[in-house]
């Protein structure tokens, strides 16, 4: 069904004279310019409109998520009294022609509701007497009358079946409305407005005499810092995402024979099955890095060749299907035996790591992770003559990031660089609390074109990442059940290959 094209750029600009009729105020089907067939009898038209069964789903119980879903939008609506609000999920995006990518919801969308479809709104309705109305606005099941449904390229038989809004009222929890109708009444609106921008250009352009910029970043901030503590729920996503994501490790290395027969590439298709059998997708773009590719923090091309001998950086996540992600990082010989250079480099990596590890705890200073675990490698470079010390002159100069690169870790969730958009006092120079979940991600990079060091250093990276929950009495490390060690890594590689 490829080749079966619906693209409002590519269509007549009216429905043919056999198109069936349409319900007064709402827009006609267009038909596709090039289609086969040159439009629809008045009998196909009234054919197509009976004989279907009744499918409402009678029997819905709420998302899991609901509770905590409510309890969000209340401390949003504590926090902007009188205020209108306005949260989209957002719109497909065309990939190339009338091809669009996969769409996945804003995350203050899908954070305050527990929905994902597209073109979904919030809008939280200042009260009289305080608090807010909250409201969703949705595309209603598609129209059997004017054959929508069947006509449409977004219709229900050819993308699949929308909850109606009877049917979205239960499972969310929250009175649903007709998102078509939604742009016109707020450019009606009176009163302040804020809304959650880059989702829906359309809203943007409805409200646009009516927000400012400023206005509309503090809403965004206060969404981001929102998620800064993690509830049991979403805790809960998370280690499940972790333990999807230790699930397509394994997978990766029972398959690393067919890797280097082929190239990266399938390790990054065989870490894709495990995200999309048991979640959403993955969490980003994969780094499968072999070689010197492990020395690009972000190396997503994984088109490179894997070798025996070289190391894999396997940098990757599952997401669930409530867009919780893990983050996890293993860099893993391909032969499954680190050479002597690769091991001294990876345990310091390690060691580096369980140092920021421990600095993980309620109370301390957000920053003390990252410099616990700079300290260890800073000390390393100068152990092995890379750079000049002592080392807290390397620290102070930052001498030590020609090597190490990027910060330690950040805040992990719905994102996997979460609450991005928080106030700088109140992450990297917060305080942890209990329910904070981040990653811990030291690293070592020496790029193949390094002449300030040895030559046999040249083209190894290595990373290792672990997500790390913050806890009442210090820290739990989601991952623990992927290896760390160099030992227990290769024990663990050679029982999966055995």
């Amino acid at each position: 069904m490829g080749g079966v094209q619906f693209e409002e750029d590519d269509v007549t600009e009216e429905p043919t004279p056999a198109a069936p009729e349409t319900p007064e105020g709402e827009e006609p089907i267009k038909q596709r310019k090039n289609g086969l067939y040159p439009g629809v009898s008045d009998e196909l038209a009234a054919n197509m409109k009976s004989g279907w069964a009744d499918t409402e789903l009678r029997d819905l119980e709420p998302i899991p998520q609901a509770p905590h879903t409510a309890r969000r939008r209340a401390a949003l609506s504590a926090r902007f009294p009188g205020e209108r609000l306005v949260i989209p999920a957002g719109n497909l995006r065309t990939r190339s022609n009338d091809t669009d990518y996969s769409f996945r919801a804003s995350t203050e969308y899908a954070y305050l509701t527990g929905d994902q479809t597209e073109d979904g709104v919030l809008v939280l309705e200042p009260e009289a007497g305080g608090g807010h109305t909250a409201t969703l606005y949705l595309l209603p099941r598609s129209n059997r009358e004017n054959g929508e449904f069947w006509l449409d390229g977004q219709g229900e038989l050819w993308v699949g079946r929308r909850l109606s809004l009877t049917e979205a009222e239960k499972r969310l929890g929250l009175p649903a409305k007709d998102v078509r109708k939604l742009a016109d009444e707020l450019r009606a609106a009176t009163g302040p407005v804020r809304i959650v921008r880059g989702h829906d250009a359309a809203l943007e352009a409805a409200l646009t005499d009516k927000v400012t910029g400023e206005r509309d970043e503090e809403l965004r901030v206060f969404l981001s810092e929102q998620r800064l503590i993690k509830d049991e729920f979403e805790i809960g996503q998370l280690q499940a995402a972790v333990d999807s994501t230790v699930r397509g490790f394994e997978d990766v290395v029972k398959v690393l024979d067919k890797a280097q027969a082929t190239s990266e590439r399938y390790i990054e298709g065989t870490f894709f099955l495990r995200a999309r059998v048991e979640g959403n997708d993955v969490g980003y773009g994969s780094i499968c890095a072999a070689g010197p590719h492990a020395t690009t923090l972000h190396w997503v091309r994984n088109d490179g060749p894997v070798r025996a001998g070289d190391l894999l950086l396997l940098d990757a996540g599952v997401e669930t299907t409530t867009l919780y992600t893990a983050d996890v990082t293993r860099t893993l010989p391909v032969n499954g035996t680190y050479s002597p250079l690769q091991r001294k480099i990876y345990e310091a990596v390690y060691e580096a790591q369980e140092a920021g590890i421990a600095a993980v705890r309620p109370g301390a200073k957000y920053r003390d992770f990252h410099d616990a675990a700079q300290r260890v490698l800073a000390a390393k470079l100068v152990e092995w003559g890379l750079v000049e010390g002592p080392v807290e002159r390397v620290l102070e100069l930052g001498h030590q990031r020609r090597w190490t690169l990027h910060g330690t870790g950040h805040m992990l969730g719905m994102d996997v660089h979460d609450c991005a958009v928080a106030r700088t006092e109140t992450y990297v120079d917060g305080t942890l609390e209990p329910g904070m979940c981040l990653t811990v991600e030291p690293g070592l990079y020496f790029q193949a074109d390094d002449l300030t060091v040895p030559e046999e250093y040249r083209g190894i990276g290595v990373r290792i990442e672990d997500d790390v929950l913050v806890t009442e009495d210090g820290n739990r490390v989601l991952s623990a059940a992927l290896p760390r060690t160099a030992d227990d890594v290769e024990a663990w590689m050679a029982r999966l290959t055995a």
